[in-house]
């Protein structure tokens, strides 16, 4: 497909996410999450490798995979180290920086050190506890690193559906909260279990952050306008984050690029699969190492996502 082609498509991705995360929130989030995650962690960190992971040099992407499987420890084993892990995922998102943008080896650890600094200085603080610890690994992630990448695409493009579905998606994210309505499908029982058992975190927190009223009880999240508004923006930005990637395969060529290693990879995503249709949480369990790693891997093409986005801007102000 060409990229007129692959931006109609994405429009209707857009809608059709939008409508199911409006009917079926918590069914649309976990079936996405179990079905659509694992495919996706798979094949983009098979066609990152073969970009480099986009941080040329011998040790970036060891050093990014060290972090994650230091994440993964202390979550399962070590729980008196949680504290360290909203600094471990900042030490990775500010050496992406470093390994991207910064030129020189006397800058890279100039850099290095004032983000070390920067972590020492704020690692008690409310908000880089919550940005470090939750947003950057879910809704900044799914939400604003896609509309980062698709930004990117459509200023290389030069499509004006590319722009327009940016708009369209933010759009829809902020109906979701304008028109609030009850549920419209009853969340069946298993759902509200699993839900319960793995995210309602987030939840809680973006009712929080963004002042939408307090979800005083847990059947808040699944009642509520305001519990629904959220469930329903955070299923619509999880479903069309997985959408998104699977329709590029004709633009930045990742179905290719991952052939010689569906041989893996199939079978991997089967058990996945298998794993959450078995038992939910231990499907959680089982693939939060893969799913943290696909977020680390990917730091590196965000920072050049975001520096390209930054270049284009500079180049239309200054013609």
């Amino acid at each position: 497909m060409n990229v007129l082609q692959v931006d109609k498509l994405n429009t209707a991705l857009i809608l059709l996410s939008a409508a199911a995360a409006f009917i079926l929130p918590f069914e649309l989030f976990l079936f996405s999450y179990a079905v659509l995650g694992p495919l996706h962690y798979l094949t983009e960190i098979s066609w990152l490798k073969k970009r480099d992971f986009f941080a040329p040099g011998k040790y970036n992407a060891w050093i990014l995979l060290g972090l994650t499987l230091f994440i993964f420890t202390t979550r399962y084993l070590a729980t008196d180290l949680r504290w360290m892990n909203p600094s471990m995922i900042a030490t990775a998102f500010f050496g992406a920086l470093a390994m991207t943008l910064v030129r020189g080896k006397g800058y890279k650890i100039l850099t290095a050190l004032l983000a070390l600094a920067g972590i020492l200085l704020f690692w008690e603080s409310s908000w880089y506890i919550l940005i470090f610890s939750l947003l950057l690994t879910t809704i900044i992630h799914v939400l604003l690193f896609t509309a980062t990448f698709m930004l990117f695409g459509a200023m290389k493009s030069r499509s004006r559906l590319g722009y327009l579905n940016i708009a369209l998606l933010f759009t829809c994210a902020a109906l979701f909260f304008i028109f609030e309505a009850d549920s419209l499908w009853n969340v069946s029982a298993y759902a509200r279990e699993v839900y319960d058992g793995n995210f309602y975190g987030l939840n809680l927190k973006l009712a929080e952050l963004f002042n939408l009223g307090e979800l005083r009880y847990l059947d808040d999240v699944f009642n509520s306008r305001t519990g629904l508004s959220i469930m329903r923006l955070i299923a619509f930005a999880y479903t069309y984050h997985y959408l998104n990637w699977f329709s590029k395969t004709s633009i930045i060529g990742w179905g290719e690029a991952s052939k010689k290693y569906w041989t893996i990879i199939l079978p991997l995503w089967v058990i996945s699969v298998g794993l959450y249709v078995y038992d939910y949480r231990l499907g959680v369990a089982c693939l939060y190492f893969l799913s943290m790693l696909h977020v680390l891997l990917e730091f590196p093409l965000n920072c050049v996502s975001f520096a390209g986005v930054y270049s284009g801007l500079k180049r239309k102000l200054l013609s």
